[in-house]
């Protein structure tokens, strides 16, 4: 294979990549990469890569899998290390060393060393594969703060404030190191096992494609992160909803009055004009457990979503129901922290801290019946998992019958609905039911399903 063939098919193995973790990149796109690949060369591999990201990216979120997916089709070095790994000790000298210099170009050579020293694993005399956790693990790099603050400061001194600034900082420097190791461990492991295998398993997907029951701390903060830009999206595209209905249908008798000075042909069709009022809406949220990161993005977004609707009332239960509408009010300020204020302000709680959605659904249609009306659009967020107890069916065909519409939003995925003590179908049989496990998959139902 000549070198341009070899570009050209590790340029579209990147791209192939790329679409694969929800990166939209059109042929157009494609050929402006190529462009830019030429134009820039690849003896600078920084600059190739703000190259190709300035061609192929659509936001700032895409550029953590764009990073990843890049260094194994662009990768710094092949093969091992050059020089023998040092013993452990050795490698942590020399990581505290670099850490306090800030210096990148050796922090990445010290990564490299610690994979290969510190990270392989299985029998054969070539290691049957690399792990960055085993690496990190045996390295402890984290540690290393106190000893690399204390020489930062020998250098340069600072007051107690600088302290703890010079901490992040350090902190984010030891961050840095720890994804230079993750990226290496990839590196090498894509070089036995094939690139494009690696960046379709081992590359961590976009927060807007993190299954919110397994999503992280830090993957939930970035997915809050993105309320504010996502709200704005939606709300664009129900007022254009919202003026397409508003045009009504064609009203038949006045369209044939009116073709009568056309001989009969309806030229000039007459709408009949609604005057809709705007909708009302509820939403009735499962704060316990891993489904809790879930509702209050949902809870969130809504929020943010308000000026479209009349009114916006939003309720949390884990057992007991508890309306939740004062506090999202100020969530704005501090999204990181809705859920703990929820749970220690309202009361979500009876005898026990297990999810009842039986009790819970009922106490909602004793207490809370005035809350929904024929202009109201519930929407019940949770996993349906009844933790064995009565699922209180007759409480939904109630709140069904008053309401608009009832909708249910599941975040478990449609295969596991009904195992175990998962009750989705039986509520699935009263209320529409949606799996929505991923930020994208809730933009995409909440902008078709909200009501203009």
């Amino acid at each position: 294979m000549t070198a341009t063939a070899d570009v050209a098919s590790r340029l579209t193995g990147f791209v192939g990549a790329l679409r694969s973790h929800g990166v939209r990149v059109g042929t157009g796109e494609t050929v402006d990469a190529a462009r830019a690949a030429a134009a820039l060369g690849f003896a600078d591999r920084e600059l190739l890569r703000e190259g190709l990201a300035a061609t192929l990216l659509h936001t700032a979120g895409q550029r953590p899998v764009f990073d990843a997916v890049f260094d194994l089709y662009f990768p710094r070095a092949v093969g091992a290390p050059g020089a023998e790994p040092g013993d452990r000790e050795d490698l942590r000298e020399r990581l505290a060393a670099a850490l306090a210099a800030d210096d990148a170009a050796l922090l990445g050579r010290l990564a490299a060393e610690a994979v290969d020293g510190l990270g392989g694993y299985g029998s054969s005399p070539a290691s049957d594969g690399w792990s960055s956790y085993q690496t990190l693990d045996r390295l402890r790099p984290q540690t290393l703060l106190a000893r690399v603050r204390d020489d930062v400061r020998a250098r340069g001194g600072g007051d107690g404030f600088a302290d703890r600034l010079l901490e992040d900082e350090i902190r984010r420097r030891i961050e840095t190191f720890r994804r230079m190791v993750a990226a290496e461990a990839r590196r090498r492991v894509a070089e036995r096992r094939g690139r494009d295998e690696i960046a379709r398993r081992a590359v961590a997907p976009s927060p807007d494609r993190v299954d919110f029951l397994f999503a992280g701390r830090d993957q939930l903060a970035e997915l809050r992160r993105t309320v504010q830009p996502l709200a704005r999206k939606l709300a664009t595209r129900l007022a254009a909803r919202r003026r397409r209905a508003s045009r009504g249908t064609v009203d038949l008798r006045r369209t044939l009055r009116g073709s009568l000075s056309t001989g009969g042909v309806p030229m000039r069709p007459v709408l009949r004009r609604r005057r809709p009022a705007r909708p009302e809406l509820v939403l009735l949220c499962d704060v316990s457990g891993s489904v809790s990161g879930f509702s209050d993005f949902t809870m969130l977004l809504v929020q943010a979503l308000h000026d479209q609707f009349a009114r916006v009332r939003v309720f949390a239960f884990v057992n007991r129901v508890d309306e939740v509408t004062r506090l999202l009010v100020h969530g704005a300020a501090d999204p990181g922290g809705l859920g703990a204020r929820i749970r220690s302000e309202a009361t979500l709680t009876g005898w026990h801290g297990s999810s009842d959605y039986g009790v819970a659904l009922g106490e909602f249609a004793e207490r809370y019946a005035d809350a929904v009306g024929p202009r109201t659009t519930v929407f019940v967020l949770g996993d349906a998992r009844t933790n064995g107890t009565d699922p209180n069916l007759p409480a939904v065909r109630r709140l069904a019958g008053r309401a608009r519409r009832v909708y249910w939003l599941n975040p478990e995925q449609r295969s596991h609905w009904g195992t175990g003590d998962s009750a989705a179908p039986a509520y699935a049989e009263v209320a529409e039911m949606h799996e929505c496990r991923t930020a994208r998959q809730l933009s995409a139902l909440v902008g078709r399903l909200l009501p203009v």
